[in-house]
């Protein structure tokens, strides 16, 4: 398709960066001597937009072909290869070839690249640190020599529990691939690209490491990606967007924490990097390496049936113990401090707990205690933002909601309502606005929170947060990593942020304050991502520690299966049973899913989407033969049904074959002319987000 002949007249097939289906088709004289990836301007409409040469044609069709204006020697042309992936891109998550086609380049012209930064270098200093690879475990040796004794495209899964040394592995893998004279791409979620994370890379592979992520400057990922595609830099590190640096040839692909939700984009061209790099490096013959503790469970099924192949690690570095993981029945800590009869309330340590906040237990409480006398850090742990989820009117029960999206204000300060979605903000008021007699109380518990009742509790403890609250930049993100492992910080408080990647030498306790915090969200994957969770959160403790690492779960539910498998860290056991659960209902990796949003200003309008395409949908499958294994299940309102000032309603598809789906998407929404006047309707191919 991409071969080119000379013509007086040659037409071409552009991928044009706009809201279009497929092609347009322009005319140039061959003195412009264009070729497949080639970046050009063309016409459309009355504007010039930009776009990427794909093939050329003979066919001009019955339009009128206009010229194209130029073509750009300011960038590369994309590889062949590439080309093929981005059409897989397009076709597979039914979104506009030019769309897909402009993420291939970076946000600057070329020129100014040597231009002065004063943000923080981007990479650490590593003068002080060890260049030289320490020995393998066996463990670690052996998931190396399997990898590398399968040259070419194979999928290898490597599961290793937290701790046991993946990063290692990866980085000898990484010499292998340099000796070859290949570059290769390490994909981290963007919440692990830390410094401790650059630093090591680069202190191993000195000045051989780009970094692209989105706390960059636009020149910064300008001069990161031109140091990649002129051959400066021979490891890329980077969040999902990484992978559409155009090379021709890469010699591995490492995805890290391969199970990570933030892989799949949730706007625009809603792509799963971890799917995507795996299409890549078939594309270009190359090994491809997934690295999890708690790997998904579309990747364990593939490990299972063979698709993959399955490394295992299952014990830690130097033989360190896996943490100790304590469960504090919440339910029991409440009857306690409300019965006027325990005999603890009577102990001569009573006054001391009836003291505590409402989130403490006395458990934590203890071990907080040793942990500061013994000279380590703490880290706890909850992923809930600000000072309270809600605040309620306790005479007529009034709730500040967000008046552009469909969920109660978060409290943070202990006066400010902000809407963690639209970040719409009010002030709270004195009084309830809703009756005259009425206080309105803060209700729940957030990091924001825990910080000011621990500063109360241990007045001598240096603490810090990381939330997205205190953490906004990557300097934050950086001086706090830095205080942490200087041991300036002996409690380190935070959400997620905390719970991955992260790796403090000091850190020997792990509190997580709510545990229940994901079980019961409305989503088939809300066990798989609190398995997840637990276990990565637990994994911050003792690995460095000669002492074994503490660690204390804090539930009003302890007998959740998450719950249970992640304190025997039997992932396999977990696995098992959510994987015949998901079976049962015909959830992904048995079945496949697409979901579709309608969205618009009117809810009437919203709702009369949604009934057309309903009526649509089941008129569709009934015609077609084909579909008849197709699901549909709703339309019905989304589970946030308004976000952002837009009302949302959704249909969930699900088949058993992701192309049958496409086939009938195609169909049903082409064209649109049946949509009301300012409602739209999204495509989530294999969506992660159903909320």
């Amino acid at each position: 398709m991409l071969d080119m002949e000379s013509s007086p007249n040659q037409l071409f097939e552009v991928a044009v960066n706009a809201p279009l289906k497929g092609y347009l088709t322009y005319s140039a004289k061959a003195e412009l001597e264009l070729r497949p990836g080639q970046a050009v301007t063309v016409p459309l409409g009355s504007r010039s937009a930009q776009g990427v040469v794909f093939a050329q044609t003979k066919n001009p069709g019955d339009f009128e072909i206009k010229d194209i204006k130029d073509s750009s020697s300011e960038w590369p042309l994309l590889p062949e290869t590439f080309l093929r992936w981005l059409k897989w891109l397009s076709d597979y998550y039914i979104h506009p070839i030019g769309q897909v086609a402009a993420l291939a380049f970076p946000p600057l012209k070329k020129k100014g690249q040597s231009s002065k930064s004063k943000r923080l270098p981007l990479f650490p200093e590593t003068s002080k640190q060890v260049n030289s690879p320490p020995q393998l475990t066996d463990e670690q040796l052996l998931c190396l020599k399997g990898i590398e004794s399968r040259p070419g495209f194979h999928v290898h899964l490597l599961h290793g529990v937290t701790g046991s040394g993946k990063t290692e592995v990866y980085l000898q893998l990484l010499q292998n691939v340099l000796a070859q004279d290949l570059p290769a791409l390490v994909l981290v979620p963007e919440i692990s690209l830390t410094p401790q994370l650059i630093a090591r890379f680069s202190a191993r592979f000195p000045d051989q490491v780009a970094v692209i992520h989105s706390h960059l400057t636009e020149r910064e990922k300008t001069t990161q990606w031109w140091d990649m595609v002129e051959g400066r830099k021979k490891i890329l590190i980077g969040a999902r967007s990484a992978l559409f640096c155009p090379l021709p040839k890469w010699g591995m692909i490492i995805i890290d924490e391969e199970h990570e939700p933030s892989f799949k984009q949730d706007e625009k061209l809603r792509y799963h990097a971890r799917d995507a790099a795996i299409v890549l490096a078939k594309l270009h013959n190359c090994p491809i390496v997934l690295g999890s503790a708690t790997p998904s469970l579309e990747s364990w099924k593939n490990a299972l049936e063979g698709r993959y192949q399955l490394h295992q690690m299952s014990r830690r570095v130097a033989e360190r113990e896996m943490p100790k993981i304590d469960v504090v029945d919440l339910r029991e800590t409440r009857r306690q401090r409300r019965d006027p009869d325990h005999p603890l309330l009577h102990s001569p340590s009573a006054a001391q707990e009836s003291a505590l906040p409402f989130w403490l237990s006395e458990e934590l409480f203890k071990e907080l205690q040793v942990t500061l006398q013994r000279g380590e850090q703490a880290a706890l742990f909850l992923n809930r933002r600000g000072v309270a989820q809600t605040t309620q009117c306790s005479a007529c029960g009034f709730v500040y909601e967000c008046p552009n999206c469909a969920i109660s204000l978060t409290l943070h300060k202990h006066r400010d309502l902000v809407c963690h979605y639209c970040d719409y903000t009010q002030a709270l008021g004195e009084s309830c606005p809703a009756c005259p007699d009425g206080e309105v109380k803060a209700l729940g518990v957030g990091t924001e929170l825990i910080e000011t009742d621990i500063a109360s509790l241990f007045p001598q403890a240096r603490l810090a947060r990381a939330d997205r609250d205190e953490i906004q930049s990557r300097e934050d993100l950086e001086e706090l990593i830095r205080s942490v492992e200087e041991r300036e910080v002996d409690i380190l408080i935070g959400t997620q942020m905390i719970a991955k990647g992260l790796d403090f030498p000091g850190l020997t306790l792990v509190g997580l304050i709510l545990a229940d915090v994901g079980f019961n969200l409305p989503d088939f994957r809300s066990s798989e991502r609190s398995f997840q969770l637990l276990t990565q959160v637990s994994g911050r403790s003792g690995r460095h520690s000669l002492e074994r690492g503490r660690v204390l779960v804090q539930t009003y539910n302890p007998a959740h299966s998450s719950l249970l498998h992640s304190l025997t860290n039997d992932f396999s056991a977990f696995a098992e049973q959510e994987l015949e659960a998901r079976r049962q209902l015909g959830y992904p990796p048995f079945g496949r899913l697409a979901l579709l949003r309608l969205q618009g200003q009117s809810l009437a309008a919203v709702e009369q989407a949604a009934e057309r395409l309903s009526f649509r949908a089941h008129k569709l499958k009934s015609l077609n033969a084909k579909y008849q294994g197709l699901q549909l299940l709703g339309p019905a309102p989304a589970p946030l049904i308004k976000l952002r000032n837009k009302f949302r309603y959704q249909m969930l598809l699900k088949a058993q074959d992701s192309q049958v789906i496409r086939a009938f998407l195609q169909q049903l929404l082409e064209p649109q002319k049946w949509l009301p006047s300012g409602t739209k309707v999204q495509i989530d191919i294999d969506p992660i987000n159903m909320l």
